[in-house]
């Protein structure tokens, strides 16, 4: 259990796996979105819950310190709360690549158990995973793993939306991790590490023409495409 120190006089607020789900799903809209605050609203429906539920947690986290919270216009996290968000985001996306790497389970399912078992195993068990696979820096869908002081590299990667047209690019991240996106992506070869080239784009067609090394040209729509990052192979 990560134990997060405020800075109130109340002591130390044990991250529950609620506030670890909160923590986690705000800073996750953070990197989505370019807005300085994340609506109440959005966040709730980010949560599976009604807005009073999310305000009233809300308002616990900013009492501990991990949030400021501005009535009315929205929430985000404190220094604080960033790094315990990354602690679990670190703790999930070590547990992914071990059920894939070590227990073989499917990419396009290990997302759910993750869920589970990020809030139940210890920082101890973490780090021995984390030996055993070699300090890896991604997890099997490109998501970047953050180190064990919280703290993660940063990416030039650009998604098929922006990259260059008929140059070879390497694929780094696929952002939707529904399992029916994923084992479409997988069934094109549109995976981590693999490369292709982006023959062309429309938007009055909705299309973008790929064509993914040692597979068939696929085309995918613009709301698929800007899912999946790419950079320069050269």
């Amino acid at each position: 259990m990560y134990y997060y120190h405020t800075n109130s006089v109340k002591g130390v607020l044990v991250a529950s796996s609620t506030v670890e789900d909160y923590v986690k799903q705000l800073y996750l809209a953070q990197q989505q979105s370019s807005d300085d605050l994340v609506p109440m609203g959005r966040l709730a429906a980010m949560m599976g819950v009604v807005p009073g539920t999310a305000t009233a947690m809300v308002k616990t986290l900013a009492d501990a310190g991990l949030v400021e919270y501005a009535p009315r216009g929205g929430v985000r996290l404190s220094r604080g709360g960033e790094q315990l968000a990354l602690h679990v985001l670190r703790r999930h996306r070590l547990v992914e690549l071990f059920l894939v790497d070590v227990l073989g389970l499917d990419w396009s399912e290990v997302h759910d158990e993750a869920e589970e078992l990020e809030h139940a195993i210890s920082d101890k068990v973490l780090e021995k995973i984390d030996t055993l696979l070699g300090h890896p820096s991604a997890d099997p869908h490109g998501d970047p793993i953050p180190t064990a002081k919280g703290r993660l590299a940063p990416s030039a990667a650009r998604n098929l939306l922006e990259c260059e047209l008929n140059r070879p690019l390497r694929v780094t991240r696929v952002l939707d991790q529904a399992p029916p996106f994923l084992k479409f992506v997988m069934q094109h070869g549109i995976v981590p590490d693999a490369s292709l080239v982006v023959e062309s784009r429309s938007q009055a067609a909705d299309a973008v023409n790929l064509r993914p090394a040692g597979k068939k040209p696929v085309t995918l729509g613009m709301s698929a495409a800007a899912k999946i990052l790419v950079e320069p192979l050269d």
